[in-house]
């Protein structure tokens, strides 16, 4: 039982919060994010990763649908139409169909997953990303209220970290900055992991810092951190230097996480060898069945090269 006010952990039956004073009964604010369960975890593998989370009973962790690898058995998993947070409490069916839509926007599912241990004893439950790359648990207290992250960077939680729509309000960042006008603001004081692609670095920027990246490398930044993007140093070097015409410019004081493999320059690069190798003859093993499938394809493949 939480307090409606202040978000408090109460024990059953009390009619008043010692924290702050109020009254229970009534529906809490919305606007409260209820503390989040406190959990342990483990990761696993290094460009593969896994992240085993152990809970406490009654404990409870909110997933991405589809993102569980396996649980056990006294782990009770349920579809909830929100994050578990209590931030929709009080708005009615329409208030969390709308909140449902916010997040869909930015990646995630309409519906999440709750794992809660029913069970007498610690329980253990496990997540994976959906592409190669690292699991970045964070802990969101530790760099204020807030975190800003790129759409689907989301993987797991404590319940009681609340997952919203973030607009970037800078027209150049928007349609220049590689992840759009919408991105992922995670509130609250618990866990959460992240993933991404490649490689991870985290850098803290110092008041008035900047750092230049490419647009697609930005992964999440604290709220502190003005993000905006600015044009290469000049129009030759951005149409031939590889880079594009744009870079992510990030300015201090604040952190900044980053990935050295996009999803999106990774299926770049398989939709480019596929194109390549595209009517290359490969029927060593059935040669007359590929010469059969199309011998025009197997000539091509002589003068791509």
């Amino acid at each position: 039982m939480f307090c409606n006010s202040c978000g408090a952990r109460l024990l059953g039956g009390v009619r008043f919060c010692p924290s702050c004073g109020a009254q229970q009964g009534a529906s809490p604010s919305p606007s409260v994010l209820r503390p989040a369960d406190e959990i342990d975890y483990t990761l696993y593998g290094d460009d593969m990763q896994l992240v085993e989370i152990e809970l406490d009973p009654g404990e409870s962790a909110v997933a991405e649908a589809g993102a569980m690898t396996y649980m056990e058995a006294s782990i009770k998993m349920d579809a909830i139409l929100g994050d578990g947070s209590g931030s929709d409490e009080g708005k009615g069916l329409m208030g969390k169909l709308a909140g449902a839509g916010k997040r869909a926007l930015t990646g995630e599912s309409i519906f999440m997953t709750l794992f809660q241990n029913v069970g007498s004893g610690k329980a253990k439950v496990a997540f994976a990303a959906p592409y190669p790359g690292k699991i970045i648990p964070v802990e969101i207290k530790s760099f204020g209220s807030s975190l800003i992250c790129q759409r689907s960077a989301f993987l797991c939680a404590a319940k009681g970290v609340s997952i919203d729509l973030y607009l970037q309000r800078k027209i150049g960042a928007g349609f220049f900055g590689g992840e759009g006008f919408i991105m992922q603001r995670l509130t609250g004081d618990g866990l959460v992991f992240l993933h991404a692609g490649g490689t991870i670095i985290k850098k803290e920027l110092a008041a008035g810092e900047s750092l230049r990246l490419d647009t697609g490398c930005l992964v999440a930044i604290s709220e502190t951190v003005n993000y905006d993007v600015q044009f290469a140093s000049d129009i030759k070097t951005g149409l031939f230097g590889g880079e594009g015409l744009f870079l992510a410019t990030v300015s201090g004081p604040g952190h900044v996480w980053m990935q050295s493999l996009p999803f999106s320059r990774m299926a770049d690069q398989i939709i480019s060898a596929r194109d390549k190798n595209q009517g290359e003859n490969k029927g060593f093993n059935n040669p007359l069945g590929e010469v059969a499938s199309g011998l025009g394809g197997a000539l091509g493949g002589l003068f791509k090269g």
